[in-house]
């Protein structure tokens, strides 16, 4: 590869970099947003495929986001990119929150008390077995989240199609601007043709 490190770098550099940017969140957040209004497509297809990611964000099936949210975005006419930014929804800094207010919210659905979300519990009972982790924590975990998570993810994705889709339609229509400017149809300021 061209600009591939030389040495890999250390395990501990990498977790960093995971959890906390280069540069900055801000920058991570304004990068995402280029990319998703320099995208091709409509901003309804672009919007649809964002709030597929943003729904797959809120699920459990954490390593499975970005096949889940691009066959999401598939099955209903999203921007198959789109939904794989859209997944930066879920990130190191809104997990927590995430799986947190899934669990609690999943547990109040089913009827269930449930305690805080602990990962030494987690932890504790994938230390008893696999078979008796997998049971557990399907039960514990898994279940209460999806079904939490589920109506919750519904609920970001609905808003964030409306955000996205008017952000996409702002930047396609100033973006048109500036190339019919560019190109000399319209001159600057006025809207009036240009000369020909």
């Amino acid at each position: 590869m061209l600009f591939k490190r030389r040495d890999k770098a250390p395990l501990r550099e990498r977790l960093w970099v995971f959890l906390w940017p280069r540069r900055s969140w801000s920058r991570s957040i304004n990068y995402v947003l280029l990319r998703v209004n320099r995208l091709s497509g409509s901003s309804h297809t672009i919007a649809l495929g964002c709030a597929a990611g943003i729904f797959v964000s809120f699920t459990p099936f954490m390593g499975f986001h970005f096949i889940v949210a691009a066959t999401i975005a598939y099955v209903i006419g999203g921007n198959l990119l789109a939904s794989a930014l859209g997944t930066f929804f879920g990130n190191p800094i809104t997990f927590p929150f995430i799986w947190a207010s899934a669990y609690k919210f999943g547990h109040w659905i089913l009827g269930n008390d449930a305690g805080a979300f602990r990962v030494g519990d987690l932890l504790d009972t994938f230390s008893r077995g696999f078979f008796y982790a997998l049971d557990n924590a399907y039960e514990i975990y898994i279940k209460p989240m999806f079904i939490g998570g589920a109506p919750l993810g519904f609920v970001m994705a609905f808003f964030g199609y409306f955000i996205i889709r008017n952000l996409v339609e702002k930047y396609q229509r100033a973006r048109a601007e500036r190339l019919a400017i560019r190109a000399g149809v319209v001159a600057p300021n006025t809207g009036e043709q240009g000369i020909s």
